[in-house]
């Protein structure tokens, strides 16, 4: 767009002499969305702490894979955690991860027999999903695979691409999969309500998703947001 702004009757008045529709990757994301007022850098920081805390040698494989892959890391940064719902801006998904993986550390502390490991593991890559579900433009849209797909099943996807690289066991593959498959309910992935968890850190790893997004849901829209995790 160009154009000029002119002072009229004490009033700034702006006029648009010229416009075109900007080419895919012209304009900046940025320039019309919201950011994360949290540093990404230091979020960056720790999430590679977090992904150090994981010692099992197969599931840390699979997370030092899954960092060094510059594209997906600077899709982490970029890509909001929602359309409207939490943390529903540029970088909120790496905040979102982080949270919820800080979360899984504290609670494994609380109670001890958790895998720690699978917990972990399964709160970094609970969400990658996303990097392909949204798209960002003007406003935070969907790309088609994740109208017709949802962050789930394309998380699913990629983190099945990252096990069959990585060799990763298929008993612990499992258990990352079911982690990231009920991760929004047991009931949501169809499988049954509660009895439908196989895993206690599946069971927390819901519960923990469910508090950073309606605990940063509130803080950004009100005491009003239902307290289970938005699936927008």
């Amino acid at each position: 767009m160009t154009g000029r702004v002119s002072l009229f009757r004490g009033e700034l008045q702006a006029e648009l002499t010229a416009a075109r529709k900007a080419q895919e990757g012209e304009a900046d994301p940025a320039a019309f969305l919201p950011v994360a007022y949290r540093d990404l850098d230091e979020l960056d920081g720790f999430l590679e702490s977090l992904a150090g805390e994981v010692r099992q040698p197969g599931l840390r494989a699979l997370l030092e894979h899954v960092l060094r892959d510059d594209e997906l890391r600077a899709a982490l940064r970029r890509s909001p955690a929602t359309r409207s719902a939490h943390h529903a801006y540029l970088g909120g998904l790496l905040e979102h991860t982080v949270g919820v993986a800080q979360l899984a550390l504290e609670t494994c502390a609380i109670h001890p027999r958790l895998d720690q490991d699978l917990l972990l593991t399964a709160a970094i890559v609970h969400d990658v999903g996303r990097t392909r579900e949204l798209q960002l433009g003007a406003e935070i849209g969907l790309t088609e695979e994740g109208r017709m797909l949802g962050h789930i099943e394309l998380g699913l996807r990629m983190l099945a691409g990252w096990c069959a690289r990585t060799g990763l066991d298929d008993a612990r593959a499992l258990a990352v999969s079911h982690c990231v498959l009920t991760h929004h309910g047991a009931e949501a992935a169809g499988r049954g309500g509660r009895g439908g968890f196989a895993l206690p850190e599946a069971l927390a790893l819901q519960r923990l998703n469910a508090l950073d997004a309606a605990v940063k849901g509130a803080i950004e829209h009100g005491m009003g947001l239902d307290a289970s995790p938005p699936a927008a």
